[in-house]
């Protein structure tokens, strides 16, 4: 949900036109702008390709608790570091349970978390853990997510 929350956040800022290509009798069009992030093109396609990503993330231990989470080490595009950092080609069968627990939560909740992106909710990992379904434990902070 980081990641589906980081290109929403981006998609905010831009708008594009939306409307009928109709001509109405006076001539005119009705079109209007809207934020890219509430456009259903771009919804549609960030969560079919979002999952692809889940290789930017590494399985990382906590040495006290010895709990494990995965977290992002890749740079995202448009960081200063990002253009260094594709030269380079990271593979670990790691993250392919990641990338399968993704594509599972994007299929099982799609129109959820679609519904909480369109309502412009913030926090998307937490809404969808206590707003939407049972995938997480009860905790402040839904890092599992």
């Amino acid at each position: 949900m980081d990641e589906v929350e980081h290109d929403v956040t981006k998609a905010r800022q831009k708008k594009i036109k939306v409307g009928s290509f109709r001509i109405n009798p006076d001539g005119t069009q009705e079109r209007r702008k809207v934020p890219l992030a509430q456009s259903e093109a771009f919804l549609t396609d960030l969560l079919d390709k979002v999952c692809e990503r889940m290789n930017h993330y590494k399985l990382e231990e906590d040495p006290v608790t010895k709990g494990r989470t995965f977290k992002r080490f890749a740079p995202r595009k448009g960081e200063k570091i990002y253009k260094e950092f594709k030269k380079f080609y990271f593979y670990s069968d790691a993250y392919r349970p990641l990338k399968f627990a993704c594509e599972t939560i994007i299929e099982e909740y799609e129109d959820e978390i679609l519904s909480l992106i369109t309502r412009e909710a913030g926090h998307l990992a937490d809404r969808l853990c206590s707003e939407k379904s049972d995938l997480c434990e009860i905790s402040p902070n839904h890092t599992e997510l």
